[in-house]
C-alpha cells in the first residue's frame, strides 16, 4: 500500500490550493481514508474523511472551505482548499484504512509522507 500526496507549497491567504493523494496496492472506494495535518507544536488534526460507505465530513474548522473528494477510477484523493487561512498552514497528510473506527477514533493503518502547505 502507497498513498503519494503532492500538491503543496508556498500559497497566499485567501488562495485555493489542491492536494492529492496517488494511491495504490488498494482501492480507495473500499477504504475510509482522510486528510490530516499537524502544525509545528500543535496536535495532528482530522481535517476530512470520506467512510467507506461515501459519507463526508469535515473539521469544524474547514467546514465550507475545504472539499474532500476521491476519483475512484483513477483511486486518487483530492482536497479542495478555499480561503485559505494564516491557520491552515502545516504538514497535510492523507490516510487510508480499512476500518472506519480506526480512521475516526485511531490511527490509521497507511500514511503518505505528507505535502507541506505554508500560508503567505
Amino acid at each position: 500500500v502507497q498513498l503519494v500526496e503532492s500538491g503543496g507549497g508556498s500559497v497566499q491567504a485567501g488562495g485555493s490550493p489542491r492536494l492529492s493523494c496517488a494511491a495504490s496496492g488498494f482501492t480507495v472506494s473500499s477504504y475510509c481514508v482522510g486528510w490530516f495535518r499537524q502544525a509545528p507544536g500543535k496536535e495532528r488534526e482530522r481535517v476530512a474523511r470520506i467512510d467507506s460507505d461515501g459519507t463526508t465530513s469535515y473539521a469544524d474548522s474547514v467546514k465550507g472551505r475545504f472539499t474532500f473528494s476521491k476519483d475512484n477510477a483513477k483511486n486518487t484523493l483530492y482536497l479542495q482548499m478555499n480561503s485559505l487561512r494564516p491557520e491552515d498552514a502545516a504538514m497535510y497528510y492523507c490516510a487510508a484504512d480499512p476500518s472506519n473506527w480506526r480512521l475516526i477514533f485511531g490511527t490509521p493503518k497507511y500514511w503518505g509522507q505528507g505535502t507541506q502547505v505554508t500560508v503567505s
